[in-house]
């Protein structure tokens, strides 16, 4: 059902529209089952529902929505998560950024011994409840659904604070462009953050190397790392290792 949601997600974002009949026909679905998929992401803001089909709810250059992204390529997240946490040391001070593969990492520190400062309060109620956690709150104000935190107050923290380790998260990571995000609210606070550590892991998966968003957050100079499961000999990869970003592949399972 995942699968054919995302599936349906991505046609009405290349195409705009399409009717049910060849949503059906994409999928291998029935008719039926694509207008109760219709009724579940129109829901979760991906898409409005009209006469006969669908039209998409997320244009070019605006992120989509928590709900939808949380659906996508959860194992994948998964296996990035445990190869950064491997990274890290016990009694580390980590900055953690919003969005879903950092809610996997989140999860993947269950068993550790660090402080965290989550940038969300999904990233947050996930590592709530765990001994090994130290959980240092970065304050602001909330954006709906995201529950990322922005405005004055996080970026101040961060200003006063060192962190051995940011984890970064981005909705692109281009050689040239660098890190990037669709929301500048969020921008703010990453910015912030990138500046507090003495290392920047940045998490990526494959669909987010050679992609620019609108807000830069920081050049790949500033990168110590990236972790991808993009193809090792990718040009992206490649470019971004020719301008000696080391770039860390989760093993072969």
């Amino acid at each position: 059902m995942i699968e054919r949601h995302n599936l349906v997600v991505a046609l009405l974002m290349k195409e705009n529209r399409a009717t049910v009949a060849e949503l059906a026909a994409a999928t291998g679905a029935s008719e039926m089952t694509i207008r109760r998929d219709l009724e579940v992401l129109e829901s979760r803001g991906a898409l409005r529902r009209v006469r006969g089909g669908a039209v998409s709810n997320l244009p070019g250059g605006v992120e989509p929505p928590y709900a939808i992204r949380a659906m996508s390529g959860a194992q994948s997240k998964e296996r990035l998560a445990r190869t950064v946490v491997a990274l890290l040391t016990d009694g580390e001070t980590v900055a953690l950024d919003t969005g879903t593969t950092a809610v996997a990492v989140a999860h993947a520190m269950a068993a550790r011994q660090l402080t965290v400062a989550p940038l969300s309060l999904h990233a947050t109620f996930t590592l709530s409840g765990h001994p090994g956690i130290r959980l240092l709150m970065p304050g602001g104000q909330v954006r709906p659904e995201e529950l990322s935190f922005y405005g004055h107050t996080p970026v101040q923290t961060f200003k006063d604070l060192c962190f051995d380790t940011f984890i970064l998260g981005c909705c692109g990571i281009d050689p040239v462009q660098g890190a990037t995000a669709y929301n500048l609210d969020d921008v703010q606070v990453k910015r912030a953050a990138v500046a507090a550590a003495q290392r920047v892991i940045l998490v990526a998966t494959a669909d987010k190397l050679g992609r620019a968003a609108l807000g830069r957050i920081c050049s790949v100079d500033q990168i110590t790392l990236i972790v991808t499961d993009a193809p090792d000999g990718s040009p992206v990869v490649k470019e971004l290792r020719d301008r000696g970003v080391e770039v860390v592949h989760p093993p072969e399972e």
